[in-house]
């Protein structure tokens, strides 16, 4: 084996599947939904809040694919709301990039 410098370290980017279209991206393309420990279900912005979540891309289409199949339902392990899912709608609509 050839010795020399040490080849520098690449840093991964975490990968998540979205939950509506079930497309592989980065963690940070994605949007985090989150069933926090007291049963809510709402959109965590720093990815970082306790309870079990789901990522979803940062687009209507998907929310609605993910609440249509229940996929978000099983994912999160609670009957989500048809008025959950639209309060979510709108506050992705905040956070929806270019």
């Amino acid at each position: 084996m050839a010795k020399g410098r040490p080849r520098p370290k690449v840093k991964k980017s975490p990968q998540r599947t979205c939950v509506g279209c079930r497309e592989v991206k980065s963690k940070w393309d994605l949007v985090r939904i989150t069933r926090t420990p007291e049963g809510a279900v709402e959109i965590d912005p720093t990815g970082k809040l306790a309870g079990r979540g789901a990522y979803v891309c940062p687009s209507r289409e998907c929310l609605d694919l993910a609440a249509k199949g229940k996929r978000l339902d099983k994912a999160l392990g609670v009957t989500v709301p048809d008025a959950v899912i639209e309060k979510l709608a709108e506050s992705l609509v905040r956070h929806e990039r270019p």
